[in-house]
Formats: C-alpha cells, structure tokens, sequence
C-alpha cells in the first residue's frame, strides 16, 4: 500500500560523531583511504553488507554502537584529525579564472551517461563511468570550476549473475536515493527542483539530485516524478536500457534536460564538456537559449555555442556511436528544430555525414562534432583511429589534420593506490605523490624504496585479494545453490604466493577475454608447474544484448571448472567498482590483449601498475604510447591483421612465449632470501615511468591548457558588447560559403627542375581567382611531402604563401618556398582555406580547395 504522506526523517548522531554524517555525504571518502576506514572501524561487517554506502551503513549502525564509539578517546581523536583534513581540502582557495587571465569566472560543465564513483554509487558500467569519476575527483583536487551532469538511473547497471552452466542473468534492483550519499535539490519554498523538456503530446519533469565530489557539484536528473506519464517515469529506469526510443529519450533527457537543470540552478556554463556522444543534445539546447537570450540567429547562436564544446570521442568503432532514424528525430524534434529556425534539412543535416543523403540516421557524434569547436580521441592511437573513422566530416581534409586531437586518459592516483603501497610511496617518496602525482619528481624516490619492502607490501596486497576472491566465490557459489562442500572448496582456490594475472573489463569480442585458453593444453602446463604455479583471475560484464559476449564469459566459466584449471582460474561474477580496488591492487600482471585498433583507451592497467603491477597487452589503447621493454611486456609490435583468426593464432601463441620465456622465469627467480629482485626492479621502472604520466591530474591540465582556456577566451570574445564578433563570424562565415564556387587555383609553377638537392629551396607561384571574396578571407598554402607507393603526399606539411601582387578581375599571385630537408620522391600541392581571426582552426568552415 502506498502511504497517504510522506515525511522523512534526519539521522541524529552522537555530537562528537557529527562529521561523519557531513562526510558520508561528500564522495570524497572514496578516493580517501583514511576516511573510508573511519566507517569502516564502526563495523566492519556491517560495512560490506551495505557495499561501502555511509549513508545506509550509519542509518543502519545500532545506537549502542554508535554511543560506544562517541565515547572512545582513540577513535574521537582520529576522526578529529581526519575531519581537520577534510575542512582543509575543502577550504582550499584557487583562482582557475585569473591565474589564466579569463574575465568573469567560467564554469566548466561536465556531461556524461554515467559516473563511476563509488560502487554505492551503482550509475555506471565500465570504464566510461570510471574515467569520468576519476575526472571529476581530480577537477576537485585541482580547483577546476566545474560541475557535472548526468542521470540518476533508478535500477542503475545491471547486478550480474551466472546461473549453473555460467551464462549471464541481468539482475535489476532498485534502488531507494534516499539511502545514497544524494541530496534532493529543492527550490527556496522546500518543494523540489523540477525542470522539464516536451516530448510529442507532453512535457516530461524530471527533478535534479546532487552529489558532492570532494569540492565540486555533480547534478542528476531523475524522471521517476509522480506527474509523469507511468512510461516516462521509467526513461532513467536503467544505465543503457530499453530500445532506441528509450535511448533518445534519455539523451533528450540528458543534453537538452540537463542544460535546464543548470539554468535552474542559477549556473550559466561558458564551456560544455561532452564526454562522449550521449549528451550531444546540449548543443542544440545552448543555441537555443542564446538566440532566446540574445536575439541571435541560429547561424551567431551556433558560433558563440559551439566556441565553449570540448567533445571527447570514445569509440573507435562506427558501431559503437548512436544512430537514430529520421523518422524518431521528426517525432522528437519538429517543433524543436522549427523553434530553431532551421528547416527539416538543416537540421538532419547536422546530424549526417553526408548532409544531402536522405536515408542517412542522425548521428551522435557528427553532431558533438558539427557543434563543437573542439574535439579528442582519448589515446594518441586513438586519435589516429578517429580521424580515420570521421573524415568524410571534413571532406578533403588531409587525415593528418582533421581538427580531432588527442589527450590520452588517466586514473585517479590516491583512489587506486592500496593502502600498503600508500604508506610505503608516503615513507619514501614524501606528500608529494598524493599532491601532485603528475610531476615526475614526486615519483623518483621509487628507487629508493629497499627491494624487500616494495616485495612485501605488494604481497600484502595480493593476500587480501586472494582472501577477497575466496569470500566472494563462496557466497557466489552459495547464491547459486551449490554444495557445501563446494562452497567450502571456494577456501582453496589460489595460492597467496603464486603468480597471479588479472583479467577484468566488459566481455565483448574484441577485447578476447578467451584468448589465453587459445591452447588449453599447454596453457595447463604453464599454470601446473608446483614449483612456479600461475592462476587468473577473471571478472567482467557482457551487455545485455552481446550473446557472443555471454558466450564468452560462459567459455571461462567453463576452462575454471576443469580439472587442469580447477582453483587456478576464476571468475568472479558482477564486476564493480569495489572488486576492482581489490584486483588491481593485488595482481602480479594485469593482462590486456584487444584486437587493435579497436581500444580506445582502457585504464585498468593504469591502476594495476600503481600498485606494482606488471603490464601485459597487444599495443592498442594507452599501452601503444607507454610501452618499454623495462617496464612491460607487449604482444606483437602494433601489426594489423586483414585475416582475424590469424591474428588471434599468432598473437596467442605470442602470449604464451611471453609467459613462459619471460614472466614466469622472471617471477620466480629468486635470490638466496627468496626475493625476485629483477622482477622488483621491473615493478620499480614501471611505477616510475607510468605512475607520473597516466594520471586524471595530468589528463585535466591538458584539457585544461588545451582546450578550457582557449574555449573560455574564445567564447568571452565572442560573446563580448551584443555578440558582435558572433554576429560578425557567422556572417563572414555566409559571405565565404556564398562566394566559395567562384574560388579556383588557375595556375601553378615553380622554378625547379625534377631533381633537387638536399638543402635547396623550392620556390612556387600560384596564380588564385578569388571572385567576390577578398585576400583577407583565405590563406594559400603549399601542402607537401614524401610520397608513398602510390603516389600520395604522406606526413604532409604546409607552408603559408605570402600575396605578391592583385592581377585584376579578382585574380591574385602567390609565392611561397619548400625546405627540401629530405632526399626521396617529393610533391606538393597547392590549396586555399578560409581565414578569419576567430576561426580556432582553418577547417571549422568545412571548406577547401585544392589546385
């Protein structure tokens, strides 16, 4: 029965207790391992029963237990401490705005379908989530003025569980906000903060939660309102569920909803970050709200719009970008685009890769990048793939210069770190580590650490992992209804001391999770050697709708039961944030072997070596730009292979070399007291050379530098007196396109022979018809470089031609010289691009003409 009213009722604790409840309600405890143990030293079972939630496990807490610890002296005294560090690190003053010489105070607003910041937190399903999570914390350790935005999913991801045979049940619980470290946003009368966003026939409300994370804000958006439709109110039912239409409404939700929400909140965004194509939306609702606010036609509303998106691309598969037909874009949008002022054409236009195709779904991701000034892939082989992949965006455009750059991702150091190697890098390496593990200098005291205590703490940390495999797989088997002496057998799996790999991220064919067992036979040989055993550790989530995926992880679950493998391989089922604390703290190598290029990035190798984790992967994602031999192993050396199974043969076989040649005799080669000290060199070079690299601190300065402070100062141009420079550019914009036709490069020579010497300087004329356009629109350039084998201009490079003289009737001369720096096959070309002062790159037009 559902209650008449409702009211609810404020946790009360002890006076001496009091911070506890200010901090259970900060996600700032999970990247704080003394804060976490604060909760924890309560009650430590009680504590895992509640998956880590403070919000829950405090209400939960008995009121005896909580007297009892108001009136321990230790206990007071070490939540006094942490709580004066707390109030420290939220009371720290920064000044982004002026130490970048921006006016006015930009805020940064960060969208993203799902933030992994706690497994309390269940609004995430892999390493998207994580990513953005560990970005959010580290803007908060370094005072960026930035929010977040993203869904509040009811039912969250899915709880994974294997029934008999190993295949994968999805196990929806929901879940009550109440209970989790939320605060219901609410206007001044008390009633809650509500927004809205029409869909055909309705508005659909959505009211806005709010997450602390450390010294930032991150809004949700939640449509479970009572005045909804019964069917709108389950659109942020689940995280990725439902078919196409659920999609596009929880994306509508997203972008256009969450753009609302800020504007309820009284914050005005001068820069939008899309972390990836989901929220892209938001693009239309910004243009929306400056033509509404300024007066401005779409074409100026779009510039000063699009000066202020950064859009992080994720995907290096066209199948991983969200389409939509055109027909759900005229259910949805009609009355938006009309709104606009754009035509039905326009707007699916920005949409498609080929405006003029008709049949073409709306895409994503072309319109993150037809409304965004900025754009990155997330590794720098990434970058690569997406350029490749979204080229026809920029017709004609050499590939090397199509405007998506790359900053490849991070983790967040002090939420990875385990608590052995913690106190080990804070005797040796000082604060610094933890205050800015990006600067390689706080990493150099790695050398210093004594051999046996780097070799201690890290097996400290792999016994509490296998103590934490056990545990999980016995009330894993007992969930199941196994036996009791299966489930007691759950106490004998691994070997605390055995060599021990780490195998964990979503199933899907590409990462080949079941690669390792391409030949089982002699995979059990290498794993049943007494004298240097080896054991895995497998963990991971298939989607819902990936059946080669479940396939996959039935496939492990089968080679673990099997006598050869039988308490040396393991599968944990319903991988989260927490289990992967604990793998990748305590692995000995973490394994990565994805058919490249299709890893964007990853990061769960980031967080293994922090730990003294040794990586190994095929040279895809992160691992292509890291790799050193001192510090890895890799499989092959980047090759692609045009037949897959090839591929996957070799690079097996590649895999086991690596074991049993390398990494096991290295491991197990031990000096007269039993230490590895080669392996523990290894972990060193490793810690050394990743630790100060792949880092969020690194990662948000170079968003930051690269694309915040530059998109800040753009807009505030831009934006300046009535958006006149908007105003300006957009016209200027119209004036080019209009008169583009007319421009052709007539004729070209250069004063040099055939063969050219070293060191010898090409001198080339061009002679350019402009039309109606002027000089001062367009730069000429000569585009040149070593040819390949057929002929065309690879690793090109340009050289700006300077005007010699008007020839009359519209027609110009340019001159310009090449270097020759290099002896072989060369050629050049000659091209024209629009140029305007507050272009930031020369292709934003989509123009060119090449001679």
């Amino acid at each position: 029965m559902h209650p008449a009213h409702l009211f609810y009722v404020q946790l009360r604790l002890p006076e001496k207790l009091r911070p506890l409840q200010e901090m259970a309600f900060n996600l700032y405890w999970p990247r704080d391992l003394e804060t976490a143990s604060l909760f924890r030293r309560l009650d430590p079972d009680l504590w895992d029963e509640t998956g880590h939630n403070p919000v829950l496990f405090l209400r939960l807490l008995p009121e005896e237990r909580l007297m009892a610890c108001a009136g321990d002296p230790g206990y007071t005294a070490e939540l006094d401490r942490i709580w004066q560090q707390y109030q420290a690190y939220l009371g720290r003053r920064f000044s982004w705005s002026q130490e970048h010489n921006l006016t006015g105070n930009p805020v940064i607003a960060y969208f993203s379908a799902e933030f992994g910041l706690s497994a309390a937190l269940p609004i995430y399903a892999g390493g998207l989530g994580l990513l953005a999570g560990d970005y959010m914390k580290s803007a908060s350790d370094l005072g960026l003025p930035l929010v977040g935005v993203g869904l509040l999913y009811r039912e969250g991801y899915f709880r994974q569980r294997l029934d008999r045979q190993g295949w994968q049940q999805e196990v929806y619980p929901r879940y009550n906000f109440y209970d989790l470290p939320l605060e219901l946003e609410r206007r001044a009368d008390g009633s809650p903060l509500i927004i809205q966003v029409a869909f055909p026939d309705r508005e659909v409300k959505a009211q806005v939660w709010r997450a602390k994370v450390g010294r930032l804000n991150l809004y949700f958006l939640d449509a479970d309102c009572q005045d909804n439709w019964e069917s709108d109110r389950s659109i942020t039912d689940r995280l990725y569920g439902g078919d196409l239409e659920k999609r596009i409404q929880q994306e509508i939700l997203l972008g256009i909803g969450g753009v609302r929400a800020l504007a309820a909140l009284g914050i005005e965004a001068t820069i939008c970050h899309l972390n990836e194509g989901h929220s892209a939306f938001l693009a239309l609702e910004r243009i929306r709200r400056l033509q509404e606010k300024h007066g401005l036609d779409f074409a100026a509303a779009r510039e000063l719009a699009a000066s202020g998106h950064i859009f992080t691309t994720h995907t290096p598969v066209a199948a991983g970008i969200d389409l939509f037909p055109p027909y759900l874009m005229d259910k949805y949008f009609t009355d938006y685009y009309q709104s606009l002022g754009l035509s039905r054409q326009e707007f699916l236009a920005l949409g498609r890769q080929d405006p003029n195709n008709q049949q073409e779904p709306f895409n994503m991701a072309v319109l993150a990048l037809r409304l965004s000034v900025w754009a990155n892939g997330v590794s720098r082989l990434h970058g690569r793939t997406a350029r490749k992949m979204w080229q026809s965006v920029w017709p004609e455009v050499p590939e090397g210069e199509i405007p998506i750059g790359a900053i490849t991702n991070g983790v967040h150091t002090l939420s990875w770190v385990g608590s052995r190697m913690a106190a080990l890098y804070d005797r040796y390496l000082g604060p610094g580590w933890r205050e800015d593990p990006a600067e390689a200098a706080n990493w150099a005291g790695v050398e210093h650490i004594p051999a046996r205590e780097l070799w201690q703490a890290h097996e400290e940390q792999r016994e509490e992992l296998v103590a934490f495999v056990r545990k999980k797989l016995a009330a894993q088997l007992e969930a199941r209804g196994g036996g009791l002496l299966e489930i007691a057998g759950a106490g004998e799996v691994l070997h605390p001391r055995a060599l021990t790999i780490g195998f964990a991220r979503r199933f899907a064919a590409y990462k080949r999770p079941a690669l390792l067992f391409s030949d089982p036979e002699r995979l059990a040989r290498l794993f049943g050697d007494p004298q240097r055993p080896v054991q895995v550790i497998f963990a991971g989530k298939a989607h819902p709708g990936d059946e080669e995926g479940k396939k996959l992880i039935q496939q492990i679950v089968a080679y673990a039961g099997r006598e050869e493998f039988r308490s040396r391989v393991v599968f944990l089922e319903d991988y989260d944030l927490e289990m992967a604390r604990y793998l990748v703290r305590g692995v000995d190598v973490w394994l990565g072997n994805p058919r490249r290029p299709l890893e964007a990035s990853s990061t769960s190798g980031m967080k293994a070596v922090l730990n003294g984790a040794l990586h190994v992967s095929t040279l895809d994602g992160w691992w292509d730009e890291a790799w050193t031999p001192a510090a890895g192993w890799a499989i092959g050396r980047g090759e692609v292979y045009g037949d897959v199974a090839y591929q996957d043969a070799l690079e097996a076989e590649q895999l086991y070399d690596l074991l049993e040649k390398e990494i096991i005799p290295l491991f197990y080669a031990r000096d007269g007291e039993g230490l590895p000290a080669a392996w523990v060199e290894r972990m060193k070079k490793s810690i050394q050379t990743y630790g100060p690299v792949f880092n969020t601190h690194r990662m948000v300065r170079e968003y930051s530098r690269q694309f915040y402070v530059p998109a800040a100062g753009l807009y505030q141009r831009l934006e300046a007196g009535r958006q006149e420079r908007a105003r300006n550019l957009a016209a200027w914009k119209s004036r080019v396109h209009a008169g583009w036709p007319q421009v052709r490069v007539e004729r070209v020579e250069d004063d040099g022979g055939r063969d050219l010497a070293v060191g010898s300087i090409l001198t080339v004329r061009a002679w350019i018809f402009l039309g109606a356009l002027q000089p001062s629109d367009v730069s000429v350039e000569i585009y040149h470089g070593s040819l390949d084998a057929g002929g065309e201009i690879i690793a090109g490079e340009k050289e700006t031609m300077n005007l010699v003289q008007e020839t009359g009737e519209g027609r110009y001369l340019y001159s310009g010289v090449i270097s020759c720096r290099r002896a072989g096959r060369q050629g050049y070309n000659v091209r024209v691009l629009p140029c305007h002062v507050d272009l930031a790159h020369p292709f934003q037009t989509g123009l060119i003409l090449w001679g």
